[in-house]
Formats: structure tokens, sequence, C-alpha cells
């Protein structure tokens, strides 16, 4: 969560949209029958994912008040 918190908006953005293609990956392992080879990061990816959107609005709200 620091390491997220580190990293700028575009940064974080650009972590969102690498996160984002390999969950692509993962889903199309699994619609074809493919048991991927670390089931967990699957998880773990989404997780990272809406840590990072989470982390993101936080800032927006902040940036408003």
């Amino acid at each position: 969560m620091k390491e997220l918190r580190a990293l700028g908006d575009v940064e974080l953005k650009a972590r969102i949209a690498e996160l984002g293609k390999e969950l692509m990956k993962f889903g199309a392992q699994v619609a074809t029958g493919t048991v991927p080879k670390s089931p967990g990061k699957i998880r773990k990816s989404r997780r990272m994912v809406a840590r990072a959107l989470t982390i993101l609005q936080e800032r927006r709200l902040k940036v408003k008040e």
C-alpha cells in the first residue's frame, strides 16, 4: 500500500492499466479451461487494482475540499 501511495497519479493509472492487462490474460486462461500457474495472483491483482483506484479517489476528494 505504501508503494502505491508513493506513486504519482499518472504512474498509478499506468499501474492500473498494467494490472488490467494481466487480469485479462488470466481471464482468457480461465475461459479456455487452462488452470493458471498461480491462481492466487488473480486475487492479488484484483485487490491491487481496487487499492490503486481507492487511492486515486481519495486524492480527488482531497483536492475538492
